[in-house]
């Protein structure tokens, strides 16, 4: 099995950080994790200082620079001949990376998405209309069927990664990904997997501002020279 490097973005999430490592190591998979605490002012920083795993490495921004810096400099430190993106929120479970690694592997795909939405859905219902608008919107601008592109889970070789010439540092790293995987021809599959929303009240970030940044930005990759 090929080392998986999981590179997680961290953003103020000290009530849920010690967990999603835990159940990380718990999957028996040959693994990094590679953490980059994006200025966290919530004591987040604190705990990944006291946790001691061999195979993790923790990487500190010293200000907030967004989800899309944060990963890019995970990637930089990537060692693994796949890497994937895991938030730290407990909404994705890790527990989900085989189904996805064997379409990678076994599927002939070069980018996965953990599709979120085809087994139903019991959180916020606005944020479910959403999705649907702007994952038809991509649809329509590059003529495929996707289920659900803003998923966290996107599962690649580090080669891929690289050629998807990524630049984005909010965000706008979600789209990204996607549209350009799109015009480079990549096979994309999708895999349904567990999802286990927070509310707003429980730290979810995403406003419904960040839905007109997408919206923007689609067009814009859409448009962008290839």
């Amino acid at each position: 099995m090929p080392l998986l490097s999981i590179v997680i973005p961290v953003f103020n999430e000290v009530k849920t950080i010690r967990e999603i490592l835990g159940r990380i190591q718990a999957i028996s998979v040959d693994k990094e994790i590679i953490v980059v605490d994006d200025g966290s002012s919530d004591g987040t920083d604190k705990i990944l200082r006291d946790l001691r795993y061999d195979n993790l490495k923790v990487i500190q921004h010293t200000t907030n620079r967004g989800k899309g810096a944060a990963f890019l400099t995970g990637l930089s430190h990537a060692r693994g001949d796949l890497v994937i993106i895991q938030d730290a929120d407990l909404e994705y479970s890790p527990e989900d990376y085989p189904k996805l690694l064997s379409a990678l592997q076994k599927e002939g795909a070069e980018l996965v998405l953990g599709a979120r939405f085809t087994y139903g859905y019991s959180g916020l219902y606005l944020h479910r209309l959403g999705n649907r608008f702007l994952t038809g919107l991509l649809n329509i601008l590059f003529g495929v069927r996707l289920n659900d592109f803003e998923t966290c889970y996107k599962l690649a070789s580090r080669n891929t990664w690289q050629e998807l010439n990524l630049t984005g540092t909010g965000f706008n790293i979600e789209a990204e990904i996607v549209c350009n995987a799109l015009k480079k021809k990549k096979r994309i599959l999708e895999v349904p997997v567990s999802y286990h929303p927070r509310t707003y009240k429980e730290g979810k970030k995403i406003r419904w501002g960040d839905g007109l940044l997408v919206i923007f930005y689609l067009l814009k990759y859409r448009l962008a020279d290839s």
